[in-house]
């Protein structure tokens, strides 16, 4: 009777609420708009200023802190910039960026009569990069960096070292704690800022050391002379650091890129030019492999989605091939039809870098560059510069050529053998030895791929039929590294797995990837499953199938690498009974814990262990509870976080060559206690 009469007033207060809500939303007057004050909007939507609040967002902080140092280099004022991790008193991350440029000015600023620093630091839209005369060309164009920061910070310090002084600043989530204040003197010059990030905010509470240093290593090559340290001191038993310095600029990063191919001329082709204050900067190299990559800079940043810029060099890169194709009767007549872009950008890795004033970016992420300029200024410039060194040296001229000849060939064999995929696809669609899952929302699908009939006829066994299917993989599969296209496309092996994600197939690279008939594409939005788990026997050649398909996956799927979508399958090494209760042990380390936290021996009464060889010696029931079922599985999702490091090591480790895996492997042997080849 009480819970009865409790739910009508719990009803009766429901209604009372909706009312008034309604009467609200009926008045909708001045007192329904909100003013967001200062760095307030920032804190309500942090997306729209750093692109996202997860792992990449956080990083971008640090990177808006150390491109206000960079722009101090590119202006001439800056030489060496030294960034530090490390733990605070509370327990949380911190980041440090010290440089030894002019300082941020410190005086009273003649408009908003404060301290300048402070107008820097808690004003949008407030910096140097507007006034020509302190910035030509500047990283940081919308002038809300270093605000950003400070706003999607807990804690927030600044010491400039200026005019022989020492100022400091203390910032709490973007609002100012004092006033700016003369702490010493010094003979030092530049500026450190110190920050904890808001975690409430951010949703990542750790900076990946691997990530940074990848980046500091980029901005070293873009800006040659410039020295860029990274220490991190949040492990103080495993203190990491590294310095980066490129007096070889673009060329030693082609170099780097190309470390572990092999190269069709020894040395990078480089050039440069300027005009109208655009000054452009370029350099390429041909290798052996399948795979191409054109990356683009705008003022050190990383247009990810290029832009006129890089229209302008494929443009310039395709009209001057073609023009010394014209050149050559002897290649003309091994192959007579039209190049493609993608025939003449296969085994080629180039970097261009512009530098200019006021570009117009695709928003403040500024993924792509739109200045229409840029790309008649760099079209003639590669025309110009890289005619004349082919003309100059006709040997390596006829190398490329003969290589874009090749590939030119291979696409024609790769559209022979799409053409019988689809063929196929229009007969039936999915493998004989799919077995498919009920469930027809991709998202709250997952397909495993498993080695072997064996393990794949437990697999099916133990499954949850209604959103996990089984897809068992048999024989050796082919290395893509050292494949061309059209075989990789007529592969019986992985054939089945390109039907049963139904997006189609593209060879992945940097470079725009046009969507039509001929190439194809792969399409991630038609993936029928948002789990792509790879389950393979926890010994060496496990390893080297998950290598493979994750080398596949790389080369010809990126886009559902990128999306989250690939895991690995944790299958446990033990099985360890003790007194009729069941423990697995997924590595080592867990085998011997778990016999130390129950006091036994390896040969105790009623102990008994397990070494599961494979996958196949497991039944239906023990494969469920240990690597299939949701709730007690373990999964390893992979990231891509470095895509050029991540091109390196495959390349290494996948590849031709093999010094390059010998020395990796030698110098790697050491973390490695047991190693099972």
């Amino acid at each position: 009777m009480i819970e009865s009469i409790k739910k009508e007033e719990s009803v009766i207060t429901e209604e009372i609420i909706e009312a008034s809500n309604t009467k609200k939303k009926n008045n909708y007057g001045a007192n329904n708009i909100q003013v967001l004050k200062g760095l307030e909007a920032v804190r309500k939507r942090p997306g729209m200023y750093i692109g996202s609040t997860g792992i990449e967002g956080l990083h971008h902080l640090v990177y808006e802190v150390v491109d206000n140092s960079i722009d101090e280099a590119m202006a001439g004022f800056c030489s060496h910039i030294q960034v530090t991790l490390d733990i605070d008193e509370n327990g949380r991350e911190i980041c440090s960026v010290e440089d030894n440029g002019r300082g941020i000015p410190v005086d009273l600023h003649p408009t908003e009569k404060k301290s300048t620093l402070e107008v820097v630091l808690t004003q949008l839209h407030a910096g140097g990069k507007f006034d020509k005369n302190s910035y030509k060309v500047s990283g940081g164009l919308h002038g809300v960096g270093v605000s950003c920061v400070n706003a999607l910070s807990d804690y927030l310090e600044v010491n400039v070292y200026r005019d022989s002084e020492v100022f400091k600043q203390v910032y709490v989530k973007g609002i100012p704690q004092m006033n700016v204040e003369k702490i010493g003197s010094t003979d030092k010059k530049g500026t450190l800022v110190t920050f904890t990030p808001d975690f409430s905010i951010m949703e990542r509470n750790s900076f990946s050391y691997e990530v940074l240093s990848n980046r500091f290593k980029e901005l070293a090559f873009l800006n040659k002379g410039i020295s860029i340290s990274i220490v991190d001191k949040r492990d103080l038993n495993a203190i990491k650091e590294e310095s980066f310095h490129a007096e070889g600029g673009l060329a030693q990063f082609v170099s780097y890129l190309n470390e572990y191919k092999k190269v069709l001329h020894d040395k990078p082709i480089s050039f440069e030019g300027e005009k109208d204050n655009i000054k452009v900067e370029i350099s390429l190299q041909y290798n052996d492999k399948y795979d191409q990559k054109i990356i683009t800079f705008v003022n050190n940043i990383n247009t990810k989605e290029g832009g006129t810029h890089l229209s302008g060099f494929k443009s310039g890169l395709s009209r001057t091939i073609n023009n010394q194709l014209l050149k050559n009767p002897k290649l003309l007549k091994k192959f007579s039809e039209k190049l493609d872009p993608t025939d003449i950008a296969e085994g080629l890795i180039a970097i261009v870098s512009v530098k200019m004033p006021e570009p117009q970016f695709e928003g403040q992420t500024k993924m792509k560059l739109g200045n229409s300029a840029v790309a008649g200024l760099v079209q003639s410039l590669v025309y110009e510069k890289l005619g004349n060194y082919f003309d100059e040296f006709p040997s390596i001229t006829e190398i490329i050529l003969t290589k874009i000849i090749s590939a030119a060939q291979g696409r024609i064999a790769a559209r022979k053998a799409r053409e019988q995929i689809r063929k196929k696809n229009d007969g039936g669609g999915l493998p004989g030895k799919l077995a498919v899952c009920s469930e027809k929302d991709p998202a709250k699908c997952e397909v495993y791929i498993v080695e072997g009939d064996s393990a794949g006829g437990s697999a099916k066994q133990g499954r949850d039929r209604s959103f996990q299917a089984i897809l068992p993989l048999w024989g050796k599969m082919l290395n893509v590294e050292k494949s061309q296209e059209y075989k990789v496309l007529g592969n019986d092996k992985l054939q089945p797995i390109i039907q049963t994600l139904g997006a189609g197939i593209t060879r992945y690279n940097n470079v725009e990837i046009e969507d039509d008939e001929e190439n194809g594409t792969f399409d991630v939005t038609k993936v029928r499953y948002h789990k792509v788990i790879i389950m393979a026997d926890a010994d060496v050649d496990g390893s080297h199938i998950r290598t493979l398909l994750l080398t596949f996956f790389f080369r010809y799927m990126k886009p559902l690498i990128e999306a989250g979508y690939v895991y690995f399958a944790m299958p446990p090494l033990y099985k360890i009974t003790i007194n009729k209760k069941v423990f697995y042990a997924y590595d080592e380390e867990a085998r011997v814990r778990i016999i130390e936290e129950n006091n036994i021996s390896d040969i105790s009464k009623g102990v008994s262990i397990q070494r599961y060889k494979g996958l196949g010696e497991m039944n239906p029931d023990q494969l469920w509870e240990t690597t299939m079922n949701p709730e007690t599985r373990m999964i390893s999702r992979i990231r891509l976080e470095d895509a050029e490091e991540a091109d390196r090591v495959f390349s290494m480790l996948m590849g031709e060559d093999v010094e390059p895996r010998r020395a990796f492997i030698d110098a790697n042997a050491e973390y490695v206690s047991n190693l099972d080849v």
